[in-house]
């Protein structure tokens, strides 16, 4: 559906029209709806564009939500537009990256939904690569690699299964480009509104969803990190500033509750994920000498020494984590 405030364009820019709620419940015509938000990226955005017109299949849909953006991303997409019917540009208020995909998503139409971050690119057969994936083995959400951490590996997977692998980050992680997801999987869920860093929630329970997913790691997309990027902090960790943390340590939390609800079975893991993450956190904030995250600091040794015994004891705690237990708790 279109909300307020989102405006929607044809390819010749020359009609807008502003609804409050439009449901769309026919099937599918389209096979894929790839979305790209973007926001004030016009040195980058044509190459991300570019990429996903040059794909070897065809059947999509090109979604390029602009998020208030004050450069000419947005003249841009539309540029682009004006010579391929499958592009639409959505122009509205600045928001976060959550609502900006919502609005893709409530226009999509596509069977299986894409997407791509507007400073980022894919190769040529990124889209035939998911779909032949994810129709041969009948799976819901099909994943490829990235060109940082290509694996020649392939593995089908149950949703629990899946989201194990998920949480261990080895072969994929919680973004959303490269994937592709049925998009009925979506109905009901939606990217939160006020959060920066919702795919840690959502990715999960989109897995959850899911009868199968199908993973073949090779190296189909490629991540841009650049300084400006949402995510710069996971690789540059003297970036990390309580904002960030705190979100972070509040979603891992609400994860992890939710997680031990639905597969009670796998407890022992879904904590151990939790408190993986406190210790390598404790040991960035400690080495970096990060001031800024000192309370948090004391709220992570607080649960680390509270569950010592569980997480030294685990079956999944590894050499370096025990190491950095004795060194920090």
């Amino acid at each position: 559906m279109l909300r307020g405030k989102d405006i929607a364009c044809n390819p010749i820019g020359q009609w807008k029209c502003e609804v409050e709620s439009v449901e769309i419940l026919s099937k599918p015509a389209i096979g894929i709806s790839v979305i790209m938000l973007t926001y004030n990226r016009e040195s980058l955005v044509a190459r991300a564009i570019e990429c996903i017109l040059a794909q070897t299949f065809e059947d999509f849909e090109f979604i390029i939500v602009n998020n208030g953006s004050t450069d000419r991303s947005g003249a841009i997409a539309d540029g682009y537009a004006v010579n391929d019917s499958r592009i639409r540009v959505i122009h509205r208020e600045r928001g976060n990256i959550g609502s900006g995909r919502n609005s893709g998503l409530d226009m999509a139409q596509g069977e299986y939904i894409a997407f791509i971050d507007d400073d980022d690119w894919c190769e040529s057969d990124y889209l035939e690569f998911l779909n032949s994936l994810a129709v041969e083995n009948d799976a819901d959400v099909s994943i490829c690699g990235t060109s940082s951490n290509p694996f020649d590996e392939k593995q089908i997977m149950t949703a629990e299964e899946a989201i194990i692998e998920l949480l261990w980050r080895k072969y994929y992680n919680v973004g959303f480009p490269a994937k592709l997801i049925k998009r009925d999987i979506f109905e009901g869920f939606r990217f939160s509104d006020t959060s920066r860093y919702d795919d840690i929630y959502l990715m999960p329970k989109i897995f959850s969803r899911a009868r199968l997913v199908a993973y073949h790691g090779l190296g189909k997309y490629t991540v841009f990190r650049h300084e400006n990027n949402n995510s710069a902090w996971t690789s540059n960790h003297s970036l990390i500033r309580f904002g960030i943390l705190d979100e972070y340590l509040t979603v891992y939390r609400d994860r992890t509750r939710w997680l031990c609800e639905l597969y009670p079975n796998n407890v022992e893991a879904w904590r151990y994920f939790e408190w993986s993450f406190m210790i390598s956190m404790v040991e960035k904030v400690v080495r970096l000498g990060l001031s800024d995250c000192e309370l948090l600091l004391e709220g992570m040794l607080y649960e680390l020494r509270r569950n010592r015994d569980a997480f030294i004891n685990s079956k999944f705690i590894l050499d370096f984590e025990k190491k950095w237990m004795e060194l920090y708790v």
